[in-house]
């Protein structure tokens, strides 16, 4: 049943394993798979474990009823439908019908090895957070279904080039959804306006910052402890604040840790180590290069023209 457990899954086949479904079909060449779910051998009604997911999927659904649930929403899938999700929270799917659904999914790896590193320029829809099922005009879904069926093909086949011509066919897959979608999509006005997941990282950011000046927290957040906190995987969490804030998250970090230092430097009761070591230093060198590098000048004489 759903929510019976948690499943961290870094690609559908470990989480089909996990749910005990038919991993017949997968190739393990690459972080990318295309298949249709009746092939599957879902005991319908069926509904998953709760997991979370790093990567992206796609569900074309010709024929065919279910539902996913993502946080507290909880989206219906219907005939005809386009549906995305992306590497995000926790969430649980279930069908109660499944004749012709076809699942595409892929991971960021991927796109970048076979598309370019400026994925997420040609596509921000990727980072969108709120995404409900799409029900499309016939003409455009037999387009896609046209160029899922040579994806399919491609699949299918044991060449050389078989991913790098999946890719390819991919990312004219990915032109034609934004431009019948997400046309006027723009990750940095979500980001500015709506983006939970900006708010909630700089929520916590701020937080946390505050706990270590108190003294309520020993060691300053890592990006793997923002994203555990935020339930979400740390590679995804690095795409959405650099996509939607302009600045990387390793950028937002270095920030707040460099006001912090300032900050403690000001209280002569702890020693520079202390304060390295509170801000996540192994080594007290380190966290004097990293002062150096954006105050010009090292902890120690930050602290005396401060006090003098």
């Amino acid at each position: 049943m759903a929510n019976s457990k948690r499943i961290e899954s870094n690609s559908l086949f470990q989480l089909y394993q996990a749910l005990h479904l038919s991993v017949e079909l997968f190739d393990s060449g690459e972080c990318f798979t295309i298949f249709n779910l009746n092939e599957i051998g879902f005991e319908l009604p069926y509904t998953s474990d709760s997991y979370r997911p790093n990567f992206f999927s796609f569900l074309f659904v010709k024929n065919g009823k279910g539902r996913y649930t993502i946080d507290e929403q909880t989206f219906e899938v219907e005939p005809h439908s386009i549906y995305f999700t992306n590497p995000s929270n926790y969430r649980t799917f279930s069908w109660t019908q499944i004749d012709d659904i076809l699942l595409i999914t892929f991971d960021e790896t991927f796109l970048k090895k076979y598309i370019g590193e400026d994925v997420y320029t040609d596509f921000p829809f990727l980072l969108t957070e709120t995404v409900r099922p799409r029900v499309v005009a016939d003409h455009f879904f037999e387009e896609v279904a046209v160029i899922n069926v040579e994806i399919v093909n491609e699949y299918r086949k044991n060449t050389a080039s078989k991913y790098k011509i999946i890719g390819h066919l991919l990312a004219v897959l990915l032109f034609k959804i934004r431009e019948h979608i997400w046309v006027d999509y723009n990750p940095i006005y979500e980001g500015n306006r709506s983006s939970q997941i900006v708010i909630s990282f700089k929520r916590i950011l701020e937080q946390h910052y505050r706990d270590l000046s108190l003294g309520k927290a020993d060691l300053a957040f890592r990006v793997q402890d923002y994203a555990n906190a935020l339930h979400l995987h740390p590679n995804y969490l690095s795409s959405v604040i650099k996509s939607k804030t302009g600045k990387n998250i390793t950028a937002w970090i270095a920030e707040k840790t460099l006001t912090e230092a300032k900050s403690l430097l000001q209280n002569e009761d702890m020693t520079i180590k202390e304060i390295s070591y509170r801000l996540g230093f192994s080594e007290t060198s380190h966290f004097s290069n990293f002062f150096k590098k954006y105050e010009k000048t090292s902890p120690i004489l930050y602290r005396k023209s401060h006090h003098s």
